[in-house]
């Protein structure tokens, strides 16, 4: 019992050992890198990060809000960025099947997808609900505000017609 105690120590003084020694390499290698920074770096990051800091301040302030609302912006602008970028290696005729088979599905007449053509009216976007107005039957485009492709038909066919 006591040898496998040891052994086990043993096992644990070396594991620790190894961790401390990547940390330390770690620690170097950004050492290094700093070092490589020139002076006027320095200075711009230091300039950037304290911009950020009164930022941040500002919002929570005038908001009463958080870190994690004032973030919500860049990791919304990060989303679409991403969304944008894997669309565009996409192979489009995957994207355009898909966009018809959800369309197909859809028993929901009210909804649209951008290229299909449309009647005047007024149309919400399903992803920001950015209003859209049609004044004369066209193709819908996607989304000015987010560029989804998905809307709501939220009024009758304007301008009525009388029966």
């Amino acid at each position: 019992m006591l040898e496998r105690v040891q052994t086990r120590l043993h096992e644990l003084q070396e594991t620790t050992l190894q961790t401390l020694e990547e940390e330390v390499q770690k620690a170097v290698e950004f050492e290094y890198e700093l070092e490589e920074m020139t002076r006027e770096e320095a200075d711009l990051l230091g300039a950037y990060l304290e911009r950020d800091l009164e930022h941040l301040m500002h919002f929570v302030d005038e908001t009463g809000e958080g870190l994690k609302e004032w973030l919500q912006l860049d990791i919304s602008l990060l989303e679409n960025t991403l969304s944008e970028r894997l669309l565009s290696v996409a192979d489009q005729t995957m994207v355009d099947t898909l966009e018809l088979r959800q369309k197909l599905e859809n028993q929901d007449v009210s909804h649209y997808i951008s290229g299909e053509v449309a009647t005047a009216g007024m149309f919400r976007c399903l992803n920001c609900s950015h209003m859209l107005c049609l004044t004369k039957t066209s193709h819908l485009h996607p989304c000015e505000a987010c560029s989804s492709h998905y809307f709501e038909r939220v009024t009758s066919r304007w301008p009525r017609k009388d029966s």
